[in-house]
């Protein structure tokens, strides 16, 4: 399905992660290993199970909805960004055979 596609394409995070890359691939070493320790503190993650919790109870507030999704389009672009720094930090601690 195309619209899903685009629809994916087009998110806050896929966006800010093809910005993220530009022309030259986004990471250093430093930022690659800075990358894999970002992660909510423990009063947002905290707010975070608080209404996850009041949405599977169904008694979130169009403001806390908001909230929450602020917080879920956080943690894909984190997610994202990980993603991209894992697989940059295996690709530069594999040895390369061959010849130069």
């Amino acid at each position: 399905m195309a619209t899903t596609e685009v629809g994916i394409k087009s998110t806050e995070a896929a966006i800010f992660a093809r910005i993220w890359e530009g022309n030259e691939g986004g990471l250093t070493l430093p930022v690659a290993e800075h990358v894999l320790k970002l992660e909510f503190n423990p009063a947002d993650a905290a707010r975070m199970q608080e209404l996850v919790e009041r949405n599977r109870e169904g008694q979130l507030t169009a403001t806390e909805r908001a909230e929450l999704d602020n917080f879920v389009k956080v943690g894909d672009l984190i997610a994202i960004l990980q993603s991209k720094a894992r697989k940059y930090l295996k690709a530069v601690s594999t040895p390369r055979h061959g010849h130069g």
